[in-house]
């Protein structure tokens, strides 16, 4: 199991270490500074961490000792158009406004690293972050003209899948531009959110796959032709390999929320945190519950033996939910600050901390 986790927060990087029984923080970097992404690597050793400084900008920074020192690295930036100011608005070339996700170009292309921004972004690195470009083939793609922003102004990809039969083969999920794939390592691309349905759409659009809302995207490591997603209006699974997904009808507490994890070798395994619905983002009732079903979809436990029950406030965000290599592990974090832990695949959790900053993102080392 791993024994390390880290957890991206409004106020810095904070690192969480298991010693027998009990989670201790062990340490923490960049306080008091937004991270809004980070990616483990190595055990931990390797760590990259994407900072959001408001009027400073992105910042991106990389460790390969554990943290014991820091490298800042360039943030991925759009190419400069002459005669333009940058900033995204009217009469402006784009700019990066938020790192919304880090991966590795696959275990066989370690220093090989894709980020996706806001506005809509996708950004390669051959070096481990040293340099970066943009996936042109995608910005120019026709079917991006039609993302738009979600809860966001702008749209952002917050979801990037590589494959782990072929490093090659790579899906994004966008809010709002549903799925995309690329099977030649961005060269080209496809849409891939067929069978999902958007319910803010005028009925005539409701099913378009490219102004779907998908929020979270996970993909199974073992059975990789099975992908889940935590939708805007619902929950959608695909089992043909992005091929079509099928909305799953039965969660009994709400089909709102933002993350979903999957079990690294039982695809019919997944977990969600769910929530009243986009108007009201707050637990039903006032309970914290996670979500689980065994089967595919076709039934779902609820489990809330550890997570606040009365008067909760918690929303916990896309990268908010993580599982271990083993399956049995996971954890979760709050907008409240409520960290926790469960060692029995979410039927009980432990609170790490009822006091930390909002919580963006949180990954155990892999």
């Amino acid at each position: 199991m791993a024994d390390q986790l880290f957890v991206a927060s409004r106020k810095g990087l904070l690192v969480f270490n298991r010693k027998g029984a009990a989670w201790k923080l062990a340490a923490s970097h960049f306080l008091g500074s937004p991270v809004s992404m980070l990616l483990p690597v190595a055990g931990g050793r390797r760590i990259w961490a994407a900072l959001n400084l408001g009027h400073f900008g992105v910042k991106l920074h990389r460790t390969d000792d554990g943290g014991g020192s820091w490298t800042e690295l360039p943030s991925p930036a759009f190419p400069k158009i002459e005669g333009e100011a940058q900033g995204g608005g009217e009469g402006k070339a784009p700019s990066v406004s938020q790192v919304w996700s880090l991966e590795t170009g696959g275990t066989n292309r370690p220093d090989q690293l894709w980020c996706g921004t806001m506005p809509g972004g996708l950004f390669h690195s051959g070096d481990a972050g040293a340099t970066w470009a943009l996936v042109e083939s995608l910005w120019n793609w026709p079917e991006r003209a039609r993302w738009f922003g979600g809860g966001a102004d702008l749209p952002g990809i917050h979801s990037i899948c590589v494959d782990p039969r072929n490093s090659d083969r790579i899906a994004l999920a966008i809010s709002c531009g549903g799925v995309c794939l690329t099977e030649d390592n961005g060269k080209s691309w496809k849409v891939a959110s067929h069978g999902m349905w958007a319910e803010y759409m005028p009925p005539e659009l409701k099913n378009d796959p490219v102004v779907q809302d998908p929020h979270r995207m996970v993909q199974c490591r073992a059975a990789p032709g099975t992908w889940w997603v935590q939708h805007h209006n619902g929950i959608f699974r695909s089992t043909d390999d992005l091929g079509s997904w099928h909305e799953i009808m039965t969660a009994p507490v709400s089909n709102f929320g933002f993350p979903v994890a999957v079990h690294p070798r039982d695809p019919d395994v997944a977990w969600f945190a769910p929530a009243v619905d986009d108007g009201c983002r707050v637990p039903v009732n006032g309970r914290m519950v996670v979500q689980r079903t065994s089967d595919g979809g076709r039934s779902f436990e609820v489990f809330s033996r550890g997570l606040p029950q009365v008067d909760a406030f918690d929303i916990v965000y896309r990268h908010g939910l993580d599982v271990d290599e083993t399956g049995a592990r996971l954890a979760m974090g709050s907008t409240t600050g409520n960290l926790w832990i469960s060692e029995d695949a979410g039927e009980s959790w432990i609170t790490l901390s009822t006091s930390l900053p909002p919580i963006n993102a949180l990954r155990f080392a892999c």
